[in-house]
């Protein structure tokens, strides 16, 4: 029970997809009790709270299964998202096509436009992933995001690397406006010596 006339903290619903394998129950779990753990194919979805500061929402993630035949059910989920993550085996290059076409198809969905999109490039642990530079154009993000906020974020969901990071970027995302974070990046990069152009490889990046 909560102190009496004490407001309930705000919660922000986070929808993260991806491809079956891609390992997005791995890295949740990962983030949420810092555990590696052997998981099956998520079959429906897993629902997990993650706290954040006093002065943003807490977090609810909604992991939706990734195999073909739930792909056509992930629009249900959309309604009421207030950011999207979507995790990509940087690994498995085979897969990244099919990755590239279902999440152009997700950001083309109307209740999701505008809402903000971290990429999570997963396995970067494995020798021979495919690098943040790389996976960026193989993914085709400058086109696919125009008009979004969004940011790819290198992690890996055994080691943990660059989980926490991906989640901090994604409440910054959800709290600022478009024209703001990209006045930021043009501040953050000039103050560093680079050009603007510099700053979208940056971004790209996740640095």
């Amino acid at each position: 029970m909560g102190i009496r006339g004490s407001k309930a903290k705000k919660q922000a619903q986070v929808l993260m997809l991806g491809l079956d394998r891609s390992g997005k129950t791995t890295l949740l779990y990962k983030l949420k009790y810092n555990q590696s753990v052997v998981t099956v194919p998520t079959v429906g979805f897993n629902v997990e709270s993650l706290e954040t500061d006093r002065s943003s929402p807490d977090l609810t993630v909604w992991d939706v299964g990734g195999q073909r035949k739930m792909r056509p059910h992930w629009k249900h989920y959309y309604p009421d998202t207030a950011g999207l993550m979507f995790v990509v085996d940087s690994w498995d290059e085979k897969r990244q096509d099919e990755a590239r076409k279902e999440l152009h198809r997700v950001l083309r969905h109307e209740s999701l436009k505008g809402v903000p999109l971290v990429i999570l490039a997963n396995k970067q642990d494995l020798p021979g992933c495919c690098s943040p530079e790389g996976l960026s154009q193989k993914l085709d993000l400058k086109r696919a995001c125009a008009g979004r906020a969004w940011f790819l974020q290198p992690c890996s969901a055994i080691t943990g690397m660059g989980l926490e990071e991906g989640f901090r970027r994604m409440v910054y995302l959800m709290k600022t406006p478009l024209g703001q974070t990209q006045e930021h990046i043009k501040l953050k990069m000039k103050a560093k010596g680079f050009k603007f152009t510099s700053a979208k490889k940056v971004l790209s990046c996740g640095s």
